[in-house]
């Protein structure tokens, strides 16, 4: 991907971090060393492998947009409504393929999920969005990125896929969705162990041999209208990977995609994603984040699984929604999780509330 002009519009945005002014693009598995270069740097990570990253030549530390402002949402084309990539029928049939392969042996559990969209013909004001999810379903990792023409993201995740700081290594996956903490079954703890320790394996090809630990296990966390089931582990840097020039292609090739949106083993759920997903989620279950590297070339990052997340291209607003499956899964329920996820942020989005 060539770089941008020298400096061109564009903006991103997260807690207490303001961006503007891209100076440059890049493919970051094609040139991982670049990510290693001085700056400001914001991620953008497909679930199918592309990942991009965004230059800014100017940040501000604290939210500087206008607070009062009235943010103008996405107008969808006339007579519009979303559509899903999977109705109630042929997401139920995906989760009864997804046991089918759980009860072969083939796979332990899988994430499915659907691509809901909605016509939106004019690229819509992203910061605006962004501010009616900040205000109606506030998320620990929420940002944005706007590049009109070329990259438009809001995200609302709860979830972060990787943090370094000096040289350790964090992630938090979720597993385990619902209404209310005693809505939380064996299946959801269940589920949250196994890919907590797919993660806890994916970060030791990275880490010093025995410094990954799993520092909470099966916290309940509470966010509008749901709760989760969350995990952390954490680990200390291989010297030889924190150091080396392709530092983000090492870490990318261990972790990526997350485990929590795809599943264990996570090469035998990539396959069934492929072969039981009509679309490409694209952003969705990618990553989204911030990478700081410094003059001396210390590197700071915080990156979100991009679950939660909106991403416009081509005239149509889209949105994800899945639900991991294990042999204990019902498919009727695993729908109405997927409704669930969906309903305050759709809501939001398209002005109908969030309640």
């Amino acid at each position: 991907m060539p770089d941008q002009p020298r400096e061109s519009p564009g903006s991103a945005w997260f807690a207490g971090l303001e961006l503007s002014n891209v100076t440059q693009v890049i493919d970051v598995r094609a040139q991982p060393e670049r990510l290693r270069e001085p700056g400001w740097w914001v991620v953008v990570g497909e679930f199918e492998g592309p990942v991009r990253a965004w230059r800014f030549a100017q940040v501000v530390v604290g939210d500087h947009f206008d607070e009062a402002a009235r943010p103008t949402l996405p107008a969808p084309a006339a007579g519009a409504s979303w559509r899903s990539s999977l109705d109630q029928a042929g997401y139920e049939s995906a989760v009864g393929a997804a046991r089918e392969q759980i009860r072969e042996g083939e796979v332990y559990q899988v994430n499915v999920c659907r691509v809901m969209s909605l016509d939106v013909p004019d690229e819509p004001d992203a910061r605006a969005l962004a501010r009616v999810l900040e205000a109606g379903n506030p998320a620990p990792f929420a940002g944005g990125i706007h590049v009109p023409g070329r990259e438009w993201v809001v995200c609302a995740s709860p979830e972060l896929f990787l943090r370094i700081d000096g040289d350790t290594i964090t992630s938090a996956p979720i597993k385990g969705t619902a209404r209310r903490p005693d809505g939380l079954g064996v299946k959801d703890r269940a589920e949250n162990v196994m890919i907590t320790d797919l993660v806890r394996n994916d970060l030791q090809h990275v880490c010093v041999a025995g410094t990954v630990e799993v520092t909470s296990l099966l916290d309940v966390e509470r966010h509008p209208g749901l709760v989760h089931l969350a995990s952390t582990v954490q680990g200390t840097l291989d010297p030889d990977v924190a150091g080396a020039d392709d530092l983000w292609a090492r870490l990318l090739d261990a972790t990526y995609p997350p485990g929590s949106v795809s599943g264990a083993p996570k090469s035998s759920a990539l396959r069934f994603i492929d072969d039981l997903e009509p679309v490409a989620r694209g952003p969705y279950c990618g990553t989204f984040g911030w990478v700081h590297v410094a003059d001396d070339g210390t590197v700071r990052a915080e990156l979100a699984v991009a679950i939660r997340t909106f991403w416009w291209r081509d005239g149509v607003l889209r949105f994800g929604t899945g639900a991991g499956i294990t042999w204990g899964s019902d498919p009727a329920q695993e729908w109405a999780e997927t409704e669930l996820k969906a309903a305050r942020l759709v809501a939001l989005a398209t002005g109908a509330g969030g309640d």
